[in-house]
């Protein structure tokens, strides 16, 4: 069974992640199942894993005897794969992209940036990601590169699934910190490392199994969409999709928790999340707005919580 820890090293989130829920901890500190708090839980299941926020920090909190992590996007699953199973090799490549950036002028940078996108991209076709191979080390050390060194710290693909973000001009990125992919690949040591669809957790959760879902939050507007970690998008059947699983491990007995944005603070008459979880217990929190390329636009909003249990803490 999950038992709670002593304060644990501040393992954190390799990637910068677009929608990423560290500002949101808190919240969710504040709404975990009684039952994990007891002792009574001994599984974690997250099957959209992204930069793995809330993974982390409740790893640091609680000793999970399995820990099962999932995405669609097939980078993000190489990249999970190799600081798992490779993270010298990763920090040796990861030396040297930071060596040589951090060597150059501004406008080197940028050069070098687009150098390393360009390979990056070129070599997508010729990428097995099927099978663990030599060629994921180098391709997760470019995607750390990018990340960190690119426009707002994202990561979005186009529809060929080519990363498209510009160079993003920072003076001292955080390209390698050795210490924290260490205390990563020790974590997932531990963890099994799915890719595809969220259902693919399936067979993994159980009466004993807390659940947090991620999905790729449903646009507030038609210009604020941010879907593309990978290329296929997630539409509104998805999100009802998404909800008959929320359902299904429910009624396994799970405790499930999903987190989504709150369609009502662009058009206070969509009730689409409140309709479609309305058996359920939905709660609003205060959140900022992080996703816009225009700061002016970034500012407080709410994002739902939604759970099929209640408990919170004060």
């Amino acid at each position: 069974m999950a038992t709670q820890k002593k304060p644990a090293p501040s393992t954190r989130p390799f990637l910068k992640w677009a929608g990423g829920k560290t500002q949101l901890l808190n919240e969710f500190g504040k709404r975990l199942p009684e039952e994990l708090n007891k002792g009574k839980i001994s599984r974690y299941v997250e099957p959209f894993i992204g930069g793995g926020a809330v993974y982390f920090y409740l790893n640091q909190k609680f000793s999970f005897e399995h820990c099962y992590i999932c995405d669609i996007n097939n980078e993000l699953v190489l990249a999970y794969s190799v600081i798992k199973n490779d993270p010298e090799k990763l920090i040796a490549h990861l030396d040297v992209l930071e060596t040589g950036y951090l060597s150059k002028n501004e406008a080197e940078r940028e050069e070098f940036y687009y150098k390393i996108r360009d390979a990056f991209n070129k070599k997508l076709p010729n990428i097995d990601f099927r099978d663990y191979n030599s060629d994921w080390v180098e391709r997760t050390a470019q995607i750390i590169f990018l990340n960190h060194t690119c426009f707002n710290g994202l990561f979005r693909v186009n529809r060929k699934g080519e990363f498209n973000v510009p160079f993003g001009g920072y003076k001292n990125p955080d390209i390698l910190n050795e210490d924290n992919l260490n205390d990563v690949a020790t974590l997932l040591k531990t963890t099994e490392i799915l890719s595809g669809d969220f259902t693919q957790c399936r067979d993994y959760v159980d009466e004993r199994t807390f659940v947090y879902f991620d999905p790729p939050y449903r646009p507030l507007n038609d210009t604020s969409s941010f879907t593309s970690y990978s290329k296929g998008g997630f539409s509104d059947a998805d999100q009802v999709r998404l909800f008959e699983f929320f359902r299904e491990l429910d009624k396994k007995g799970a405790k499930v928790m999903l987190s989504n944005s709150d369609p009502k603070n662009e058009n206070p008459d969509d009730s689409f999340f409140d309709d479609l979880f309305s058996d359920y217990f939905i709660e609003r929190v205060p959140a900022k707005r992080l996703i816009n390329c225009n700061g002016a636009e970034r500012g407080n909003i709410n994002e739902l919580i939604i759970t099929n249990y209640r408990n919170r803490k004060t």
